[in-house]
């Protein structure tokens, strides 16, 4: 064999050998869920409930089968429901739902989600061993998912709780639960973001992972590599009802605040500041004279509220609670219902263009209440003005309705801006360009002296419910 031909193998060993070793070195660093399974897995549970349906006649419509030859009576009731094959004729249905949970105390406290067990007339928990102990439901709190069990026991196998404070993107996960009735399943993943905020759901900082969660799932618990239970998967997106890389889990902190105060006291209690707020856009920041857009924009505050005592006005940007900066809209809701009744919220916020601190007491978040009615009609006092909207005094019964000092309601939309923003008939415009009206004649001022080519803001009340939009207005 040739010199130069040696070395050319020689070197195509070298290049394999290499890469085998980088193969190896990576194949080393992947992490081995195996220890973490075996010790956490005997206190996740498999949770089934039975909700018992109102009593219904299902075979008032049914043939009689008797008298019939036995092969076509068999013909006839495999045709059938269930149901209707009884002979009495009013069996009581039955519906059941399956999820997970997890013991977090050696007496049989048992962690899970508030939908896996709502309305449930029986709780059967599954233990690791196979056995099944009915469940005594200590409390639930549904605007933020958790729901806390009790089952008889002692010395029961516990998991260890983390700090889901502590989790960064990127870091491994694993779940265990039930899906699809399928005991123990492990999957994994990683966190793909955390503070997550959801429609509808105001009072949880999600971790969002890509961990594969699926029906069943839902309460089990989500662990850090420590073996620490970080989290409660909770929920997935979906376009097509199937996991689809987007699952979401209740962080432990949150989970453990609002069990401790279950245990104690059967409800939660959280802070409230009675405001409505809406997430600065860009335009709106340009309107407000922000750098960027960031912090939450106060739209509407509730009449005697914590917020109306403590002097937070309409147009209001929040820029942080307690040193905490409110990046996004959606933390604010987060730090205020992490705070007690009672406790102190010192607020920085933008007005006028100037920073200004706030300081007020927070207050307990009330009951879900009823929305406000419609607008009430009124006489119209048209009035001209650049927007294209003929607009109207407010009487003082709308006033008092929406708990207003002034403002303008619209009578009718014509062509130009006003159209073109989505403005209709019953909105009430109560600021302009950062100024409050008092009048349709400060309205039309106002309007006259908007600049043009520059985002204007706004504030409009629909159907009780109050934004503010962004608008430019043309040379």
């Amino acid at each position: 064999m040739s010199i130069p031909r040696l070395k050319s193998y020689l070197s195509i060993f070298a290049t394999v050998l290499v890469l085998g070793q980088a193969v190896a070195v990576q194949a080393v660093e992947l992490p081995d869920f195996t220890q973490l399974v075996e010790q956490a897995s005997p206190a996740v549970v498999n949770i089934s409930t039975t909700q018992k349906l109102p009593d219904r006649k299902v075979n008032q419509q049914m043939p009689d089968l008797e008298g019939l030859p036995p092969m076509l009576r068999e013909f006839f009731e495999r045709g059938m429901p269930p149901q209707s094959r009884s002979p009495r004729g009013d069996r009581q249905r039955e519906a059941q739902s399956l999820g997970s949970g997890f013991i977090i105390s050696p007496d049989g406290y048992i962690l899970t989600n508030n939908h896996v067990i709502a309305d449930a007339d029986e709780i059967l928990v599954r233990l690791a061993d196979r056995s099944e102990l009915k469940a005594k439901l200590v409390g639930t709190d549904p605007r933020s998912d958790v729901a806390l069990l009790k089952i008889e026991g002692k010395d029961l196998p516990v998991l260890k709780l983390g700090k889901s404070l502590d989790l960064k993107a990127g870091q491994w996960v694993v779940a265990i639960g039930s899906p699809f009735g399928f005991d123990h399943t492990v999957t994994q993943g990683i966190v793909s973001a955390v503070g997550r905020s959801l429609p509808n759901e105001n009072y949880v900082p999600f971790i969002q992972t890509d961990v594969p969660i699926n029906p069943g799932n839902s309460g089990g618990p989500l662990f850090n590599l420590a073996g620490e239970v970080v989290g409660i998967n909770s929920q997935i997106y979906t376009r097509s009802g199937g996991f689809m890389g987007v699952s979401f889990a209740i962080p432990i902190d949150v989970a453990l605040d609002v069990s401790n105060q279950l245990k104690s006291g059967g409800k939660v209690s959280r802070g409230w500041l009675g405001v409505v707020i809406q997430e600065v856009s860009k335009d709106l920041a340009e309107s407000f004279g922000l750098d960027k857009p960031a912090g939450a924009l106060v739209a509407q505050i509730q009449e005697d509220g914590p917020a109306a005592k403590g002097g937070l006005q309409v147009g209001d940007v929040i820029l942080s609670m307690n040193s905490q900066a409110i990046v996004m809209s959606a933390d604010l809701p987060h730090l205020v219902g992490a705070l007690k009744a009672g406790s102190k919220a010192n607020l920085e916020v933008i007005r006028d263009g100037k920073r200004k601190n706030v300081e007020l007491t927070v207050g307990t978040i009330p009951e879900e209440g009823d929305e406000q009615s419609s607008l009430a009609k009124s006489s119209a006092e048209r009035s001209s003005n650049r927007l294209g909207v003929a607009v109207a005094e407010l009487t003082d019964e709308q006033k008092k309705t929406y708990d207003l000092k002034g403002g303008v309601i619209i009578k009718e939309v014509q062509d130009g801006p006003a159209s073109q923003i989505g403005l209709q008939p019953g909105d009430v415009i109560t600021h302009l360009n950062n100024q409050a009206i008092g009048s349709s004649k400060e309205f039309t001022d106002i309007a006259k002296a908007l600049p043009k080519n520059r985002s204007v803001s706004m504030r409009v009340l629909r159907q009780g419910r109050a934004s503010f939009i962004t608008f430019k207005l043309a040379e």
